[in-house]
């Protein structure tokens, strides 16, 4: 990714049985920053911007759900989980033929949480289980000034099972308006191979035993990009 920002249509184009009808700018900003210079000047003092708040509310969010496992407010962050940064904005154009595509065919996001701003048009659904054993897909109606926070696969196993990561999509709209949305993914920032995630230490004993191994952040991005995004593989993986 040079200067920390590249562009796509589908992160998993050779491995998914088909595309996704969206464009992308990626922009990592953890755990280095990207080289401003790379990010469109039509934009860059807003992603730059956004960045700082949106790293502000995964703060917060994170230290609530560190003290929502018992633990103390940052128990998560000190695990960098905040450190490996990753700004992907989507832009679904106006689709001639909606019911035969998908703007994001249905998925968990692989890292630990994500901030999601969406514009006005709709189109994000998530799965909702029911209590007899059934699922639904639930719009996630855009709420003006509001965010859509996700948990993602490795926060799932870093909380050994007590948070879970959601499935969810984005389907094409019949309106005639493109659809943008910006989410920042964070992740750990810290990727040597001598440093290994799992079930956080604390989490674990004789009465709450280990749901899933330990494993390098090497291993879990390379288990990432083996698999197509509509895949539950991930959590599976590493499930003991």
């Amino acid at each position: 990714m040079p200067g920390g920002v590249s562009y796509s249509s589908n992160v998993d184009l050779y491995r998914a049985p088909a595309a996704s009808w969206r464009d992308t700018i990626q922009i990592a900003f953890g755990p280095d920053r990207p080289d401003p210079a790379r990010i469109p000047a039509v934009c860059r003092d807003e992603v730059l911007e956004w960045d700082a708040h949106a790293t502000a509310v995964g703060r917060a969010v994170l230290g609530r759900l560190s003290e929502g496992l018992g633990l103390g407010a940052s128990r998560l962050e000190a695990a960098s989980c905040l450190e490996g940064k990753v700004m992907v904005c989507h832009y679904y154009p106006v689709c001639p033929e909606p019911e035969r595509t998908m703007g994001l065919v249905p998925h968990s996001d692989p890292g630990v949480l994500t901030v999601l701003a969406q514009d006005g048009i709709g189109g994000l659904q998530v799965k909702q289980s029911d209590d007899d054993g059934t699922s639904r897909w639930v719009d996630v109606k855009p709420v003006r000034g509001a965010l859509v926070i996700n948990v993602g696969d490795l926060l799932q196993i870093m909380s050994n099972d007590k948070y879970k990561s959601v499935d969810h999509r984005v389907i094409m709209n019949t309106r005639e308006e493109a659809r943008v949305s910006i989410a920042i993914f964070f992740n750990p920032g810290k990727r040597w191979d001598t440093i290994f995630y799992g079930p956080l230490p604390e989490l674990v004993s004789s009465d709450s035993s280990p749901k899933f191994r330990n494993f390098t952040t090497s291993e879990f991005l390379g288990a990432f990009f083996r698999r197509d995004l509509a895949s539950r593989a991930l959590v599976e993986h590493f499930k003991l």
